[in-house]
């Protein structure tokens, strides 16, 4: 006999950060991870010291993507947590499309995106980092999922 599953959420999560958002036309990249902590799924990622190298580390007019998440990436000796990519792979980044990250402060829809020296996401100026062409495509508040798009 089979097991047909009878219960639901009421309220599914929408996604997670990192997640590619839907099927609309994207453009990705891959770089090399310079971190040695690794850059988790869902941050921006910015041009780092060598060729073909990217860092968390926020810089102006150095954004290069978003970080896809990839579960894909073997497990390493030492213990990488989960949902980052580890120093020396080569990291997914969207850099055109929707994608889920988690918002750093209450955000409004249509608003431009910016990440703060800490790398959250926010839609105020300040000393914050514009990522270029990315806009929020939701309202939330701080903390929650919510999809970014560059179009």
């Amino acid at each position: 006999m089979a097991i047909v599953q009878d219960t639901f959420n009421s309220a599914p999560a929408k996604g997670y950060p990192g997640m590619v958002a839907n099927g609309e036309t994207s453009n990705r990249i891959s770089r090399t991870v310079e971190d040695a902590a690794g850059l988790a799924f869902g941050k921006a990622a910015f041009r780092g010291a060598g060729d073909h190298g990217v860092t968390g580390t926020p810089a102006v007019g150095g954004f290069m993507g978003v970080v896809i998440a990839d579960h894909g990436i073997p497990v390493l000796p030492g213990g990488v947590a989960a949902d980052i990519m580890p120093q020396y792979s080569s990291a997914g980044l969207l850099i055109k499309g929707a994608i889920y990250v988690t918002a750093g402060e209450a955000v409004t829809d249509g608003a431009a995106v910016y990440v703060t020296p800490a790398g959250a996401f926010v839609d105020t100026v300040g000393a914050n980092i514009p990522l270029p062409g990315f806009v929020f495509d939701e309202t939330v508040g701080n903390g929650e999922i919510v999809r970014i798009a560059a179009r």
